[in-house]
This record gives C-alpha cells, structure tokens and sequence, in this order.
C-alpha cells in the first residue's frame, strides 16, 4: 500500500495561479530539495505523518470540493505521489500539482495541472532549475515566477523569451510578499509588455499572512 508523508490537508480558497478565487482542497505533502530565500512553508520540509493514497483520498473527500491541489514542499519528492495522481483523476477530481521546477515533471499522469515555479535569483536557488522541464509543458500547464526586484523580473522575462514558454502556456508573475509591493511588478509588466498574468496571494490578503491552513 503506498504511503507518503502528509504535512496537511485543508479547504480553502484557491490563493495563486489562474484558478485564483476557486475553493480548493490542499494536500501538502512533506520534504522539500529547495532553500529558497523567501519561503514560506518552511515547516513542511521535515514536519509530517504517514498517509495511504486511501486514507488521503477520504480526507479530500470530507470536503464539499471537486478542486486538489498537491503541493508542498517539493511534492515530487516522494515517489508515490504519481499513485496519489492517479487516484485523485480517477476519483473524478480536477487535480492541480505546484513544483518547483527542479524535477523532472515528465511522468506526471497527463490528467493533472502542472503549476511550475521556475527560480529566479533572489531566491537563491536558480541553479536548480531543470529547463528540459518546458519542453514538457502543455496549454492546460502553468509558469510562474515569484519576483523579489528588478533583476528578477528582467531575468524572468529573459527566460519566458529565450524558452518560449509563453508560447506554450499561461506564465504567472507574482512578488515576494512583503519583500516588493505589487505596484512595481505592475508597472514593469506594463512598461516590458511581457505576455504573462500578474497574480498576488489572495489567501495572505484574506486571512493572516503567517496563517498555516489556509
């Protein structure tokens, strides 16, 4: 029976990505491979219990909600995640994964959303982007890039051009929370006309920003 380590799992309005505003259900699976400078679930990279795919699955079931977004951490992490894919899919659920970009996502089941979150700079970590992951990448499929300054952004917009990726799927720009003000990646989309979606986390305007399950 396949198992994997659970940090979480919560209803509650779907903060990021262009399924903004849509009630969700959240698996947030443990374990991450990324340090990112400006993290902010940091508790879900030791902190966990061990969940079968059955027991997950009726969890999400407890939930009013045809929407799953597995995320963490690194979900890709743990190897029996894809079992959690399939079950989800063939349980009849609208299935969204979030990863960083640091794995292969080439063997995700072709039913779920694939979020990918590419690194820029400021977080540290764009050394541990894995770009053969455009190639795999489909119009049901998302990018984003999370913005810490102006060398991010022309970074980011650098990477959308020489990958194309904005020709293969919707590319999400969205800040550093608290770290840059919303207005200037704004003003910088408008002014570099790049063809991407400027996106903020609804969920830390509508409750607390620190605030775990929501």
């Amino acid at each position: 029976m396949t198992e994997l380590v659970v940090n979480e799992i919560f209803h509650s309005i779907q903060g990021e990505s262009s399924h903004t505003g849509r009630p969700c259900v959240f698996v947030r699976l443990t374990y991450c491979n990324l340090r990112c400078a400006w993290c902010d679930t940091a508790y879900a990279f030791e902190e966990g219990r061990r969940m079968s795919v059955a027991g997950i699955l009726s969890a999400v079931r407890s939930f009013p909600c045809g929407l799953v977004e597995v995320t963490g951490g690194e979900p890709l992490m743990q190897d029996g995640v894809n079992d959690l894919f399939e079950a989800l899919c063939d349980g009849g659920y609208e299935v969204l994964v979030e990863t960083s970009g640091s794995l292969d996502i080439g063997g995700i089941d072709r039913r779920v959303k694939r979020i990918v979150d590419f690194k820029c700079p400021g977080s540290g970590m764009v050394k541990k982007n894995l770009w053969s992951n455009v190639g795999a990448l489909t119009q049901q499929d998302e990018v984003k890039f999370v913005i810490l300054d102006k060398g991010d952004f022309d970074w980011a917009v650098e990477r959308v051009r020489e990958h194309g990726i904005d020709k293969r799927c919707t590319v999400l720009m969205s800040v550093v929370f608290g770290q840059l003000e919303p207005i200037e990646l704004a003003r910088w989309m408008l002014e570099e006309g790049i063809n991407a979606r400027f996106q903020l986390q609804a969920h830390k305007y509508i409750w607390e920003p620190a605030a775990r399950g929501v």
